[in-house]
C-alpha cells in the first residue's frame, strides 16, 4: 500500500489514572498523575444521557470530547470511526445472566445500549452529526485498524476525521477469557495534511506484525497489558516523546509503520 499522511490535529486520554494528554506527559516524566474519578466525565452528552448511560458510552464520549476541543474542529461535520475489542463487557455479562435466570426481567434500555455501535449512536446523536460514522471491532489490533480506517478515509474524502478507541474492564465470566483489568479510551482528530493546527503529521504504512514490546515506565506497561484500547499508547507516546517512529498491530499478522513528522 501506499504510504497514507495525515494531520494529528487533537488529542484525547482517559485511564484510571490519567484524565488526559498533561497526565500521560507526566507519568512519562516521572511524576505520578493525579487518580480521576469513578466514571468519565462526558460533559459532551446532555446530564440526562450522561445519568443513564453506560460506562462505555461515557469513556468514548470524554476522550471524544477532549480530542474535538484540541482541534477545534465542528463536531457536527467530523465523520468518526469507534473501535472496541468487545464492546461492553459489563452489560454483555447482564444480559447473559438475565437471559439465563429470569429472561422476562430483562431490561430494553440494556439491551439497546448492548450493541456495538452504542458508543457512536450517543456521540451522534448529542453533537447533532450527521457526517459519515462507522464502528470497527479486531480484538487486540482495534486500535491499528481503526486508525488505518480513519487515515484512509481522510486520504479518499480529504475531510477531518474523529478516531476514538476505547474499552471497559472485564466484567463476569467474560473477564476469565478477555482479561481486561482497566478502562481505557483515546481519541486522535485526524485531517488532510498541512494543517495549520497540526500537532504532528502522520505516514502510516503496512508492515510485518511488530512485537518488539515497549520501554515505558510504570503504569504504562500495566495499561497496555490490562485493556486493548490502550495500544493507542505505542502512537500517544512516541508522540509526546516527539520520536519519528512508532508501531501498532492492524490485524494479527499486519503492522503499522507511523512516521511522525512535528512542526518546528
Amino acid at each position: 500500500m501506499s504510504t497514507l499522511h495525515v494531520a494529528i490535529e487533537g488529542i484525547g486520554l482517559w485511564a484510571p489514572q490519567a484524565t488526559g494528554l498533561d497526565d500521560l506527559r507526566r507519568w512519562l516524566a516521572g511524576s505520578a498523575a493525579p487518580s480521576s474519578g469513578a466514571r468519565p466525565p462526558a460533559a459532551v452528552l446532555p446530564a440526562n444521557e450522561r445519568r443513564r448511560a453506560p460506562e462505555s458510552v461515557l469513556l468514548a464520549s470524554e476522550v471524544a470530547g477532549q480530542a474535538l476541543a484540541m482541534s477545534g474542529r465542528d463536531a457536527a461535520e467530523l465523520a468518526c470511526v469507534f473501535t472496541s475489542s468487545h464492546g461492553d463487557q459489563g452489560i454483555t455479562d447482564y444480559l447473559c445472566a438475565t437471559l439465563a435466570s429470569t429472561p422476562a426481567e430483562l431490561s430494553p434500555t440494556k439491551f439497546h445500549n448492548s450493541v456495538h455501535n452504542a458508543p457512536v449512536g450517543y456521540w451522534t446523536i448529542a453533537t447533532g452529526c450527521h457526517a459519515a460514522s462507522n464502528a470497527v471491532c479486531a480484538h487486540r489490533q482495534s486500535f491499528g485498524a481503526g486508525l488505518l480506517e480513519a487515515a484512509s478515509l481522510v486520504a479518499a474524502e480529504r475531510r477531518p476525521v474523529l478516531l476514538v478507541c476505547s474499552d471497559v474492564a472485564s466484567s463476569g465470566p467474560l473477564g476469565e477469557v478477555t482479561g481486561y483489568t482497566l478502562a481505557f479510551g483515546a481519541a486522535l482528530v485526524l485531517a488532510p495534511p498541512p494543517g495549520s493546527q497540526a500537532l504532528a503529521t502522520l505516514g502510516l504504512t503496512l508492515t510485518p506484525d511488530p512485537s518488539t514490546p515497549p520501554s515505558w515506565p510504570e503504569p504504562l506497561p500495566d495499561w497496555l497489558a490490562g485493556n486493548p484500547a490502550a495500544e493507542a499508547l505505542r502512537l500517544l507516546v512516541p508522540l509526546v516523546r516527539r520520536e519519528p517512529v512508532a508501531t501498532a498491530a492492524a490485524a494479527a499478522a499486519l503492522g503499522l509503520r507511523m512516521d511522525l513528522e512535528y512542526p518546528a
